[in-house]
């Protein structure tokens, strides 16, 4: 079964998986992986690890709604885009697809730099880290980009050495149900695909918008598990995109993607 075999059948239901281990990593990652739990600005990789990914991924700006930004990417031209999924030696790469949730944050972020402009930004389940990226481009003060993933806070440091950025600081841990940081924007695309991890983002973003006055931005192409959550009700669009043609196809022919404000009712 090859890799493009893998992914649709994620795209079918395979999430599951992914949504799991967020709620298993309310204590954080396993110790094999305490090491590399934090990074910031000159911390080198792993050689292993970095030679593995420069030689299995490849360094795209095309098909996605943001081509200012390079990102190194899973694509048709990999050879794990072929090979039986096992044979990939470490966690399930979710992080070398640019979704389409991200894609949207990005591209507005871009368009609208005032967004984050002097304001910290945390990019809640970062996964390439294209968004954090988005908000050092346009003048963030700050910027962390948290995934559960330490390979893809590997790749993330990959990705800012592409668009010629020093890397931001990354956590590698479930920071959901946490207390509330003191953020001015929190973004987070693609993370409403589980009901019961819906419901976990659902309860700390509305404590961190009320102890923090956070504003929070979040993107999705319209999926099933989205639309017919109770959050759905507190969002207010923002604006929507036509997606490209290779990302449709990447996506089951998902067609657009919005970026959404989450303005959560005083009553509940």
């Amino acid at each position: 079964m090859a890799f493009c075999s893998w992914k649709w059948l994620h795209l079918l239901g395979r999430s599951n998986t992914f949504a799991k281990a967020w709620r298993s990593r309310r204590r954080g990652p396993s110790l094999r992986w305490q090491r590399c739990c934090h990074w910031s600005a000159g911390k080198s990789l792993d050689p292993e690890v970095r030679a593995f990914l420069e030689e299995n991924t490849e360094v795209t700006s095309s098909g996605h709604l943001t081509p200012e930004i390079r990102l190194r990417l899973l694509t048709p031209h990999c050879r794990f885009w072929r090979e039986k999924p096992d044979l990939w030696p470490y966690g399930d790469p979710f992080w070398a697809i640019y979704w389409p949730g991200g894609q949207a944050l990005s591209r507005y972020i871009l368009d609208n730099p005032h967004i984050v402009k002097g304001r910290s930004v945390l990019d809640l389940g970062s996964g390439c880290g294209a968004t954090a990226i988005a908000a050092v481009m346009s003048g963030a003060s700050q910027v962390l980009a948290n995934d559960i993933d330490p390979i893809a806070g590997m790749a993330m440091i990959l990705n800012c050495e592409l668009n010629n950025l020093n890397p931001f600081p990354i956590t590698i841990k479930n920071i959901i149900n946490s207390e509330a940081g003191n953020w001015d924007l929190i973004v987070l695309g693609d993370m409403f695909y589980d009901e019961q991890l819906a419901d976990g983002l659902h309860h700390w973003l509305r404590k961190c918008i009320r102890t923090q006055q956070t504003e929070v931005l979040i993107g999705d192409p319209g999926r099933y598990q989205f639309l017919t959550h109770s959050i759905r009700s507190q969002l207010h669009k923002v604006i929507e995109y036509s997606l490209p043609e290779y990302t449709r196809q990447e996506n089951n022919g998902l067609t657009s993607s919005i970026v959404w404000s989450y303005q959560p009712s005083n009553s509940l």
